[in-house]
C-alpha cells in the first residue's frame, strides 16, 4: 500500500466537474480521481477546518462508528475498473477488523474528518498515477488554491499562460474520462 495525502481539489473550468488529487508521500506522483460536487465540498470544508452547525453525512457516519465502538483505522483506494475507482474503509471494533466498500470520494471525506491515513494499492498508481517533475507540478498542480468550495471559487493568483494550460491539458487528455456522470466514482 502506498500512503497518500490530499494534495488539492480541482474544478474543471469547462464542465465544472471536480477532481480530488492525491499525492504520494515523499514523491511527485499524483492520482487524480473525478468526484461529485457535494463530495468535493465535503472534503474541502474538512481540509479547511470548517465545521457545519449540523452534521453532514460524513460527520454522521463518523459519529455512528464512534457510538458503535468502532475506530476508523485507514482508507484504501483499492481498485480501478473501467475508469471507476473503488475504496475500502478499514474499521476496527472489539478486536475485529472490518472492510467496508465505499466510493473513494466518501472514504476520503471521512478520512479527512477522522484524521486517518489514506492508502492506494500499487496497481492503481501503476494504471492511472501521474509523475510530474518539479516544473510540471508547479505549473499544473500547485498554483491554484489547495481546495475550493461553492462559496469560494478557484481563482489563480495570476493568469495562467498558454504553456501552463497546455501542460494541464496534456495531463487531462491522458485520463480516460468522458462527460457521462456515471463515469465518476460510483456507489455500490
Amino acid at each position: 500500500m502506498i500512503r497518500v495525502t490530499v494534495d488539492s481539489i480541482r474544478v474543471s473550468l469547462l464542465t465544472q466537474h471536480r477532481v480530488v488529487v492525491l499525492r504520494e508521500a515523499d514523491s511527485r506522483r499524483y492520482l487524480p480521481i473525478w468526484i461529485g460536487a457535494f463530495e468535493a465540498d465535503a472534503i474541502a470544508l474538512a481540509l479547511q477546518g470548517h465545521e457545519s452547525q449540523r452534521p453532514m453525512t460524513h460527520d454522521l457516519l463518523k459519529s455512528v462508528f464512534a457510538e458503535l465502538g468502532g475506530t476508523i483505522h485507514h482508507i484504501l483506494v483499492n481498485d480501478i475498473q473501467d475508469s471507476t475507482f473503488f475504496a475500502r474503509i478499514i474499521v476496527e471494533q472489539g478486536g475485529r477488523t472490518f472492510e467496508i466498500d465505499a466510493r473513494p470520494s466518501d472514504a476520503i471525506a471521512l478520512a479527512v474528518r477522522s484524521d486517518v491515513p489514506i492508502f492506494v494499492e500499487p496497481h492503481v498508481f501503476e494504471q492511472v498515477g501521474v509523475l510530474f517533475d518539479e516544473d510540471e507540478a508547479a505549473a499544473t498542480l500547485e498554483e491554484p488554491p489547495a481546495a475550493t468550495t461553492a462559496e469560494e471559487p478557484a481563482t489563480p493568483a495570476e493568469p495562467a499562460t498558454e504553456e501552463d494550460l497546455s501542460l494541464f491539458r496534456d495531463f487531462i487528455n491522458t485520463l480516460d474520462i468522458d462527460d457521462d456522470e456515471n463515469r465518476k466514482d460510483k456507489s455500490s
